[in-house]
């Protein structure tokens, strides 16, 4: 089953995607390196509540 998160900027907080994740594969969690419109480049991303 999969579950809905949101993914926050690590830099500024910002919370700017929303993705799936299998919990079964993954049942820590996840950081992915996305882009942030707000800090206007690449920077981690890592799941919230």
């Amino acid at each position: 089953m999969r579950t809905k998160i949101t993914l926050a900027c690590t830099e500024c907080k910002q919370r700017n995607y929303n993705t799936t994740k299998d919990k079964k594969t993954h049942p820590d969690r996840m950081e992915i390196k996305k882009y942030c419109r707000f800090c206007r480049k690449h920077t981690p991303h890592k799941e919230t509540k």
